[in-house]
């Protein structure tokens, strides 16, 4: 699975970003958000593997980003002009759709 996981972030284009739940859910099961949680806690690569893209359901970046907390997280996603507002990210305006599952 955790292949997968990290194969899918790659795949999410730039300036936009995607929930731990829409990745789940994309794998077949969005009652794994938590455990896709955990695989991106442990990226081994932040420079390949765009784990900053993730998202909670409500917007709001992680405050456990694994390469260097909230603040980095903020940055790389402000480097694709995604606005950041309280440590929030506007889903409507921001979130990845996918036009066609595969």
């Amino acid at each position: 699975m955790k292949h997968k996981v990290y194969k899918y972030l790659c795949r999410i284009p730039r300036g936009k970003v995607v929930t731990y739940s829409q990745i789940a859910s994309h794998l077949g099961n969005p009652k794994l958000a938590r455990a896709v949680g955990n695989i991106l806690h442990q990226n081994p690569d932040g420079e390949h593997i765009p784990c900053y893209k993730v998202v909670n359901c409500k917007g709001k970046l992680s405050t456990n980003y694994a390469f260097g907390g909230m603040e980095a997280q903020k940055h790389r996603l402000a480097s694709e002009g995604i606005e950041v507002i309280n440590g929030k990210v506007d889903l409507l305006k921001y979130q990845y759709k996918e036009e066609n599952k595969p």
